[in-house]
């Protein structure tokens, strides 16, 4: 299981963030060649093959990758720092969406609102489990409340990706107050 996790890394650093360090091209909407993927692996020291690397994606607990219809090609489906376009479609969102922080920037968002940061969109989940676990990865965890329904008759876009990730540019401060527990 950990060379599994070691490859999911890996994927997560080359197919969101740097492709060169692997000597990868990305297409456009982010398709990596999968034998590109499996010889880069191999070059790093990581035992793969294409049975494990379609256990890695299929095992992922965030479904972070997906391979394309034919098999040949794989990509990240969100959370990219390189430019792409992932083809996504503008879908109206529930009333509410939340998103998970650390203590630590609460201050720093209620001031200034959700932004990508380095990131193409800011990432929301419709659950406060999810938002909650997200924000423990990055210390004591906040949940934040987002007013979806008021952004989006101002305006702002939602898409949502194949794993039920919610994305959007930015989260106004007037969109956005922390989750008290009851919703």
């Amino acid at each position: 299981m950990r060379n599994i996790t070691k490859i999911s890394k890996q994927l997560s650093y080359w197919l969101r963030h740097c492709p060169q360090d692997a000597g990868l091209v990305l297409s456009e909407t982010g398709w990596a060649n999968v034998d590109a993927v499996l010889k880069a692996l191999s070059d790093k020291g990581v035992s793969c093959d294409a049975e494990k690397l379609g256990n890695v994606v299929a095992l992922n607990d965030k479904q972070r990758f997906e391979f394309s219809e034919d098999g040949a090609s794989i990509r990240a489906r969100q959370g990219h720092s390189v430019k792409i376009d992932l083809e996504l479609t503008p879908v109206s969102p529930p009333d509410l969406l939340f998103h998970g922080t650390a203590e630590r920037f609460l201050s720093s968002i209620l001031r200034e609102g959700l932004k990508p940061m380095k990131r193409h969109h800011v990432h929301l989940s419709d659950t406060v489990e999810t938002a909650l676990n997200v924000g423990k990865r990055h210390g004591e965890p906040v949940v934040l409340l987002i007013d979806a329904a008021k952004m989006s008759v101002a305006g702002h876009q939602f898409y949502k990706t194949e794993n039920g990730v919610w994305l959007t540019s930015s989260v106004p401060v007037a969109c956005l107050s922390r989750h008290s527990g009851k919703v």
